[in-house]
């Protein structure tokens, strides 16, 4: 009999979710510092890390949509490609694709997200 669950009961499963969450802030956080450089920002990776946690302003719904749907997609893609691999080729893969899943995300999400300039307006 198959149960379904909803938190992660191991400290593996913590470690996935938990490396899962860091890679999306990280990659988030690299990529505001890579755009604050861009425009010549004093102060880049202080700006770069008050952006990450000024996510106050919500995407409009089809971006939110969207952003849910890549999010989704990157999911079943990693767990497609872990359940067709097997041994030390699986973790390799999962890694990679999901890092690649999360990376298309975040990028999704800076894109779209709106601009310190726009929310003061």
């Amino acid at each position: 009999m198959v149960v379904a669950r909803g938190l992660p009961e191991g400290p593996t499963e913590w470690a996935w979710l938990a490396g899962i969450i860091g890679a999306y802030l990280a990659i988030s956080y690299l990529l505001a510092y890579r755009a604050r450089r861009r425009r010549g920002a004093s102060a880049a990776a202080r700006g770069a890390l008050h952006d990450l946690g000024d996510r106050r302003p919500v995407q409009p719904p089809g971006q939110y949509l969207a952003s849910r749907m890549i999010m989704l997609g990157g999911a079943l893609v990693t767990g497609v490609a872990g359940f067709l691999t097997s041994g030390a080729v699986r973790v390799v893969v999962v890694v990679v694709v999901g890092l690649l899943a999360i990376a298309l995300w975040a990028y999704f999400d800076h894109r779209t997200e709106v601009r310190s300039s726009q929310r003061a307006e």
